[in-house]
């Protein structure tokens, strides 16, 4: 049976990272179309406003603001928090992500790979500050968005960083695998102390642009761009239809946490459903290292137990 939206986003609030483009954007036009209020999180602030627009061209009820996000700037997140305004969070979708290319590697302003600092130690810090607003919405989500490609990597705990062996693909690829180690992680401590906040991931397949349908003058697709992506169209999809399962994680009240949905279709394409996670994606051992660096490097905690807690 298909799902669909209709308006099953009315009255919630849904903080998205990474909407001012690609499938961040069409999460947000989607929940925005849903009845949700949606917050564009963006590093750039002109693309988030033009993204704005171009929702509202087509959701003319839309319920839209932005705040700039800078993930890969930890010091900056505490000010984003306080920026969005609210006093509940009904979701957050942990989509913004960089995907770095040539052979040198990239570092941000702490000396953090840059990979890794934006897709997962930036999405790990801002978990933690949105920790209050997340605990006051009843059954409140975090939507970690992974990767196909996280499925052929494997974390190297001393090597978190790609300090000794950078490949630009393969540390992608590993920055996703923390990203989604987190939130597998994220749900069993949110479960053992008893949260109703559900974290939940998932992927959404082999989106292109070349299949993805034009939304001027934010993204604009010739005609030898959809000519060429059509021959792919057959085991890949577009980004709007990437954007769907994620849509999917955030309102399907019947997905729970702990749970890992993508495309039906060779975990590539087609309607979302639920996936069996491969053991090297939930592998506590090595989620709860990886949560310990984490909270080493960003200096928080997310969700950690009250101060004098056992």
């Amino acid at each position: 049976m298909t799902w669909h939206i209709g308006r099953r986003a009315e009255g919630k609030t849904v903080l998205v990272t990474g909407a001012s483009a690609g499938i961040g954007y069409f999460v947000a036009e989607q929940l925005a179309a849903g009845g949700a209020t949606v917050v564009l999180g963006c590093r750039d602030t002109a693309k988030a406003e033009l993204a704005a627009q171009t929702i509202r061209a087509r959701v003319p009820d839309a319920r839209l603001r932005w705040v700039r996000l800078d993930l890969a700037d930890l010091s900056s997140l505490p000010a984003t928090v306080a920026d969005l305004g609210v006093e509940r969070l009904d979701a957050v979708v942990l989509n913004a992500g960089v995907m770095a290319s040539g052979p040198d590697r990239r570092i941000d302003s702490r000396g953090h790979e840059l990979m890794f600092a934006t897709n997962h130690l930036g999405h790990f810090a801002l978990v933690a500050h949105l920790e209050p607003v997340l605990a006051a919405a009843e059954n409140s989500r975090v939507i970690t968005v992974g990767s196909f490609a996280a499925r052929s990597e494997r974390l190297e705990l001393a090597d978190l960083q790609s300090e000794h062996d950078y490949r630009a693909k393969r540390s992608y690829g590993r920055s996703k695998l923390a990203q989604m180690l987190f939130g597998f992680e994220l749900d069993r401590r949110l479960r053992a102390r008893g949260a109703t906040t559900a974290s939940i991931v998932v992927h959404p397949g082999g989106a292109l642009d070349s299949l993805t349908p034009a939304r001027p003058p934010l993204f604009v697709r010739t005609a030898s761009q959809r000519m060429r992506g059509l021959p792919a169209g057959i085991v890949l999809h577009g980004k709007h239809a990437g954007a769907r399962a994620i849509v999917r994680t955030v309102l399907d009240t019947g997905i729970t946490g702990g749970e890992l949905w993508g495309p039906r279709i060779f975990g590539l394409r087609g309607q979302a459903h639920r996936e069996t996670p491969r053991a090297h994606l939930t592998d506590p051992g090595t989620a709860a290292e990886l949560w310990s660096a984490s909270s080493m490097l960003t200096g928080v905690d997310p969700f950690a137990a009250p101060e004098g807690a056992p």
